[in-house]
């Protein structure tokens, strides 16, 4: 038996979930109020991040756009009016994957209103999640990763800071939100690791190299004060303005940086996450640290990045099985 935890106050109306709506939502004052009730909980109770409470406000406003249309409420709804919801999605070429993360969400949610007491079964918990094809994360080479690390060059504070953040992103696979709101305490110089803060407020301490460390340190020798002028800041990474660095700007270096290698490939940020984990797992890392260095909670998310390990695989195999190779 699910423990009821009190009926959970909304948010007050100044609350950002409220300004996160979207533009033209037009949910019952129920539907919405049941809503911001599970947005407060995974924020306050869950300790989601903020990106992450944006996508289950966009999957449920979504499903309860739905039901609001055919004027079904929430204590009423059943696992035929979900059905009825993928099946509209994938009519209008929604992609298993989304319809597995919606899935996903509307669990959540119903299981929270249980909870509450505001629904008294969840018609979820019959449903299967959709099957999607799983698809291989796209790498770089290590030639390729050599090409863009030396892409920027240590002329100007700009481009000594763009390669001590590529340098940092390749050498620790962390995310891209997590490199552009990397605190300035969060790195350890001497002992060569970086202290990060990922999804669910989660810690993990990443090791880095030599090579990110000498970067690092001639940007903030050479780099960081000039950038922050009279100004202070707690980023590691500033603008030339002293702010804290975008998600789209760092987006913009990579791809500026991609044109001046002469790199005839579209590169992402995410990419050089997923040549980290490639890189390491074929050179003889395990995949329990791998796991631990990406913040990944479930190794299967994980062993995807295996694939780029098959040609090492088959040359051991062949190597030290006995009946590997045909005996003449």
């Amino acid at each position: 038996m699910t423990k009821n935890r009190g009926i959970l106050q909304p948010p007050s109306p100044s609350s950002p979930l409220y300004q996160n709506r979207s533009p033209g939502s037009v949910l019952p004052a129920e539907l919405h109020h049941c809503q911001d009730l599970f947005l407060h909980y995974l924020a306050s109770e869950k300790r989601l991040s903020d990106n992450t409470i944006r996508s289950y406000q966009a999957d449920l406003e979504s499903f309860l756009s739905f039901l609001a249309g055919i004027n079904i409420s929430l204590p009423k709804a059943e696992s035929a009016h979900i059905r009825d919801y993928f099946s509209a999605s994938k009519k209008k070429g929604i992609a298993n994957r989304s319809n597995a993360r919606r899935l996903s969400c509307l669990r959540s949610f119903f299981r929270f209103l249980l909870a509450e007491k505001i629904t008294d079964h969840d018609p979820t918990s019959i449903l299967e999640i959709p099957k999607s094809r799983r698809t291989l994360p796209e790498d770089l080479s290590v030639a390729e990763v050599d090409k863009l690390l030396a892409g920027q060059g240590d002329k100007t504070p700009l481009s000594i800071r763009n390669t001590a953040m590529l340098h940092l992103l390749y050498a620790t696979g962390m995310r891209v939100s997590e490199l552009v709101n990397l605190p300035f305490m969060a790195i350890n110089l001497n002992a060569g690791f970086v202290r990060v803060i990922g999804k669910g407020t989660k810690e993990r301490l990443i090791p880095f190299g030599e090579e990110a460390k000498e970067k690092l340190l001639f940007y903030l020798q050479n780099s960081r004060g000039k950038l922050l002028g009279a100004k202070k800041s707690r980023a590691l990474f500033v603008t030339s303005r002293g702010s804290t660095m975008t998600r789209l700007r760092f987006w913009q270096i990579i791809q500026e940086t991609t044109y001046k290698s002469g790199i005839a490939k579209k590169i992402s940020p995410h990419m050089l996450r997923h040549s980290f984990a490639t890189h390491l797992l074929a050179h003889g890392a395990d995949l329990r640290s791998v796991q631990l260095m990406l913040g990944h909670a479930d190794i299967s998310t994980t062993q995807i990045y295996t694939h780029v390990d098959s040609s090492r695989l088959k040359a051991i195999h062949q190597k030290f099985h006995p009946r590997s190779i045909r005996k003449k």
